[in-house]
Parts: structure tokens; C-alpha cells; sequence
């Protein structure tokens, strides 16, 4: 709770306003330079209620709290109750996380339909609705899952790093994760200073990898009217390792060329472009089979 009252308190210093859920639906959409903060928790600890729904509700800083269905109640987990509380105040909204929190890219899609349609039943069992709001487990996702989940939800998350733009694919948007092993202050106030690496397009459409593409060829898609294109580096986790990744960029296009293969279970890539003293990034998370 010190770390976490530190990173609101920075937040708050740098003059960033937090950004409600509710303007989703009023301003997501629309150009804008003004940068605000979204906070999301995931999976609805026990901890959380105890320790930060305090300190959040007397601030009155709004957020997003995913709930995975299976666990409420249980030891170590919110009770429903308590997720009514939240859920009463108007500053406080409610994701799906699924039912299970499993790995869900390992289900068959029958068996991945039945998971997300039990948690949407028992969402509006007890609260008489279904969050507007997903997030996938461990960010994990396939082209089809997603497209099913696009026909229940309006908003998603994944667990790429990134910074939220009007070009982004919304339900797939970015997050940084900020824990005990990457909540430090330093890291944190990086975070807050970083601005989207804004692109058109990904040529690769299903982040569900496979052994026969397996490193993925694709290219990235910018604007024409984007500047300083030639100043992009980018890392990934190919072959196992954390490493400088070979890039090519012809005219708007960035292409990715991976020399080794991405290792199970997530390959992971991100770009940054320095431009007029800030920093631009952007991050891709690949599933891999």
C-alpha cells in the first residue's frame, strides 16, 4: 500500500487526471492530446477489498475490477458482496475476467464459449447484468476467440504493454502491469511519461501462433503523415532471450524479421521511438502452442 499510495500521488503530481470508464463510451473515440490514467485490477483478491478499495473510495478514483466468476467467494477472493459495494459506487465498475481464469487458448472453442457465457450468466445472477468490460486471462487470446467475445462485450484488454490511442483495436487494448515485481517508482514514473506509438495496421491478425508460423512474418502499418519513423527500435523475447530485434522499414512499413522462434508460453515484442525529448511505445503478445 505505501508503493500503490506513492504511484496515485505521482499520478496526481504530474497533473494526469484519472481516466472514468464511463467515458468510453463519450470520448475514447475522439482525438485528443490530453493524456489521462486508467486503473484496472484483475481478479478480485480479498487483499484488494481489504487494502486499496479503502483508499480508492475515499478518493473516489474510478477503476476497473475483473472478476473471474469461479473463485468469488472462496478463500482469498472477494465475495459477492463486496462486489456489490464496489459496484454501488459510481466511480467503481465491473469487468468479466471469465468464468474459470484458465488458459483458455487451450480450450476447444465449445469448451471456451461455455466458460464465457457461464460467467456471463452469473454475473447477472448476481448483479443483474453483464459487464460492458473483458479482459482476457493472461492476456491470452485467439482471431476466433476474440471475435466471440466482441459479440458479448464492447470493451477488452490483453496484457501487452501500451499506451491507449484512438487507433487501437478495442478488444485488444493495452495495459502495463504494475506489481510487486514491476511496481518500482522509477519504473512507474517511465511509464507515466510514455506516449503511444500510434499505427494503422498489423499484418498479422490472429496472435495465436503455431509451429508451422512459428517466428511470425508480419509487418506493421504506419501513417504516411508519421515523422521519424527511422528512429524506431524494438526487442522481443525470440528464442527465449530479451534482445535487440532485426527490424526493415520500407516507406510506412515496419517489418519485423525474428530470427528464432519464440518459446511457449508467450512471445512478446515492443517498440519505442524517441521523439522531441518523449518517448513513443507500443507492445504486441503473441500465444504460442
Amino acid at each position: 500500500m505505501d508503493i500503490f499510495k506513492k504511484h496515485m500521488s505521482l499520478i496526481k503530481k504530474k497533473g494526469y487526471n484519472f481516466f472514468h470508464p464511463n467515458k468510453f463510451e463519450e470520448k475514447f473515440f475522439v482525438a485528443k492530446k490530453k493524456k489521462e490514467i486508467l486503473l484496472t485490477i484483475d481478479d478480485a483478491f480479498s487483499s484488494f477489498y481489504n487494502n486499496a478499495w479503502p483508499y480508492l473510495k475515499k478518493n473516489k478514483i474510478p477503476f476497473i475490477l475483473f472478476v473471474s466468476t469461479e473463485h468469488i467467494g472462496k478463500q482469498g477472493y472477494m465475495t459477492w458482496s463486496q462486489i456489490k459495494e464496489i459496484e454501488n459506487e459510481e466511480f467503481g465498475f465491473l469487468g468479466n475476467h471469465s468464468h474459470s481464469h484458465d488458459y483458455l487458448i487451450n480450450f476447444t472453442f465449445d469448451e471456451f464459449k461455455s466458460d464465457i457465457d457461464k460467467a456471463i450468466k452469473i454475473f447477472t445472477d448476481n448483479i443483474g447484468y453483464n459487464p460492458r468490460f473483458f479482459s482476457y486471462p493472461f492476456g491470452e487470446y485467439s482471431l476466433k476467440q476474440k471475435k466471440y467475445i466482441k459479440n458479448k462485450f464492447d470493451i477488452a484488454f490483453g496484457q501487452h504493454s501500451g499506451v491507449i490511442d484512438i487507433n487501437k483495436d478495442s478488444y485488444e487494448l493495452p495495459r502495463f502491469p504494475i506489481n510487486e515485481k514491476y511496481g518500482d517508482l522509477e519504473r512507474f514514473e517511465f511509464l507515466l511519461n510514455l506516449y503511444p506509438l500510434e499505427y494503422k495496421s498489423l499484418s498479422i491478425k490472429d496472435m495465436l501462433i503455431l509451429e508451422n508460423n512459428n517466428p511470425p512474418k508480419f509487418h506493421i502499418n504506419f501513417f504516411k503523415e508519421q515523422n521519424n519513423l527511422k528512429n524506431i527500435n524494438c526487442f522481443s523475447n525470440e528464442g527465449g532471450n530479451w534482445k535487440d530485434t532485426e527490424i526493415k522499414l520500407e516507406e510506412e512499413k515496419l517489418y519485423i524479421i525474428l530470427k528464432e522462434k519464440f518459446k511457449p508460453r508467450r512471445g512478446r515484442i515492443n517498440c519505442s521511438l524517441k521523439e522531441n525529448n518523449s518517448w513513443k511505445w507500443l507492445g504486441l503478445q503473441f500465444v504460442i502452442k
